[in-house]
């Protein structure tokens, strides 16, 4: 039987925004064909490290110098060891190039289902403050979105994938649809109430996240092994293998073609829209085109934007539905590895069980109602309270029974507020093409260059030193403030956004309200490439609920016969 070469839609990418079009799009009836460069994996069959114990693997699951070698940018990430490598691209295969004094981490994960197995799994809402920003300071182009225009639809997200959170009532975090929050423990509650006792807008609660704390949409509850980054068996937390791909693929509307790198849209002039994509076929080499009437790029950030700039033609020369010359502008990504962390004594006959696949949160409480720092802007943190474990035995002095016993027992309390500072748009933070260097597959790479401004300088002396004042507030010991100034480079938090910016005015976006190319109608970006400005709270939520929205849209456009 031929291969099927025509659909209602494509979707490129089949990650946390991939899945999420391909779910909506097949309920709907439209026949869709969902592109993944990286290898199939099976959700389940193909995790086959979520129940090997550390003992199983050759290196007791830390990570070699031979590894480094293919690995040298994603085994910096904290989800990087011997038990998840299969889950990151080998740097050696995908290069990309940076000015010398510029490094950017780019982490990537190419297979089905992306970074939606590897991620954080943080959902926190953005609010008015994130969306209503750039016009209040002047940074960036206006949002031509504000919190009510996507409520709804962070409703309809979070009640198919499973939010487990604690409703704060404010309006920079703004509440959801949760399941039961997760239980914090006995020094989080004590650092709750410290805080909350002498600072009237600074507020400690559960993090919100996508592990299930009840069985939800047949799906089982979070078993506290805290291995997520290896693929859950239990598919107790949100990821498309586990949740939106199953549902599109319940529709038997779905077609999924992994190895298939998209190196270019296709374009009718005449019509002035996308006609399809081209396809490498990274395995044969080989070369497809296949047609739809409408197309989403959820290929993450810089892959989008990629495409983008690979698509350039006679009648868009500087990069396909690039008319605004804003394409690869503002790159964005949050910075961290800022806080402080201490001791705590006196709860030594506290406990806890299992290992909680999330941490306690500190929204933002600066520059909320006005301008009250030197720098624009705000930050919050996430944090954790823990005892430790044997693994202390390996800094201890000690030998014998004696030693070994103790290190049975759990070790002191232990607490870390961990800051994430929202950056500035800036236009100087771009990406380009570099035809000089190529990948494994012989085509153009990305030219790299970013960097964080004096406002995040700023910043992180505000992070470091409030997260002091709290931990001093709540009676602790050893307070070790830190900033780790080698690790402060742009995409190590992987949070990168921006390339592609939503915006009210053709002239200085790519991208309308809808997420839907000002240029050529039959074209969306839903991914991070799609942001305006990059908040201080983790995003993935904010891309499902915009490809919801996106998807809704492109629908009732198809049925008007709008393109």
């Amino acid at each position: 039987m031929a291969e099927q070469r025509e659909f209602d839609a494509i979707v490129v990418g089949s990650g946390i925004t991939g899945g999420w079009a391909a779910k909506e799009f097949t309920e709907k009836g439209f026949n869709t064909l969902v592109l993944e460069r990286g290898d199939n994996i099976e959700h389940i069959k193909d995790y086959s490290s979520a129940l090997t114990p550390p003992w199983g693997f050759e290196g007791r699951t830390q990570v070699d110098h031979d590894i480094k070698q293919d690995y040298p940018i994603q085994s910096k990430v904290y989800a990087f060891n011997e038990a998840t490598r299969k889950f990151w691209v080998k740097d050696s295969e995908h290069p990309y190039t940076t000015p010398d004094s510029k490094p950017f981490h780019w982490i990537r994960g190419y297979h089905v289902g992306g970074r939606s197995i590897m991620w954080g799994r943080q959902c926190s809402r953005w609010g008015d403050i994130d969306f209503e920003a750039n016009a209040k300071d002047g940074h960036g182009n206006d949002w031509p979105i504000r919190y009510k225009d996507i409520a709804p639809w962070y409703d309809y997200v979070e009640r198919f994938i499973g939010v487990s959170g604690q409703k704060e009532g404010l309006s920079q975090l703004p509440d959801g649809q949760f399941l039961p929050p997760m239980e914090m423990n006995a020094v989080e509650r004590h650092v709750k109430q410290k805080v909350a006792s002498k600072y009237k807008n600074r507020v400690l609660t559960i993090g919100r996240v996508a592990n299930l704390s009840q069985a939800h949409n047949g799906r089982n509850p979070c078993q506290y092994r805290n291995l997520c980054a290896r693929g859950c068996p239990f598919s107790a937390y949100f990821s498309s293998l586990s949740s939106t791909l199953p549902a599109a693929q319940a529709t038997d509307k779905l077609t999924l073609r992994a190895n298939s790198v998209v190196t270019r849209l296709s374009y009718d002039e005449n019509k002035n829209r996308v006609s399809g994509v081209e396809v490498l076929d990274a395995q044969t080499g080989e070369l497809h085109e296949y047609k739809a009437k409408v197309v989403f790029l959820c290929a993450s950030t810089l892959n989008s934007s990629w495409i983008l700039m690979h698509s350039s033609n006679s009648t868009f020369r500087n990069g396909f539905a690039n008319s605004s010359g804003e394409l690869g502008k503002n790159l964005i990504d949050q910075h961290y590895r800022v806080g402080a962390s201490a001791s705590f004594k006196g709860f030594e006959d506290k406990y806890y069980f299992g290992s909680r696949p999330t941490g306690i949160i500190v929204p933002r409480f600066r520059n909320l109602e006005k301008q009250e720092t030197d720098y624009l802007r705000g930050f919050n943190y996430q944090g954790w309270a823990s005892r430790t474990a044997w693994q202390r035995g390996v800094s201890q002095s000690g030998v014998g029974a004696q030693f070994k016993d103790e290190l049975h027992h759990p070790g002191e309390w232990t607490m870390n507020f961990l800051a994430f500072g929202e950056s500035l748009p800036n236009p100087n933070n771009h990406i380009r093409l570099n035809t000089d260097k190529k990948d494994v597959h012989g085509l153009p790479t990305l030219y790299i260059d970013a960097s964080f401004s004096e406002n995040e300088d700023k910043m992180r002396k505000d992070m470091q030193s409030s997260a002091v004042e709290m931990l001093e507030a709540a009676g602790a010991q050893n307070i070790q403030p830190y900033d780790q100034g080698h690790a402060y480079v742009p995409g190590d938090c992987i949070h990168e956004m921006g390339t592609a910016r939503m915006g009210k005015n053709p002239n200085d976006s790519v991208l309308n309200k809808w997420n839907q190319s000002h240029d050529v109608p039959n074209l969306f970006v839903t991914d991070g490439a799609s942001m305006a400005s990059g908040s201080s709270k983790n995003p993935s939520v904010t891309y499902m609920a915009l490809t919801a929205r996106a998807v809704d849209y492109a629908v009732k456009a198809l049925k008007r016969r709008d393109f």
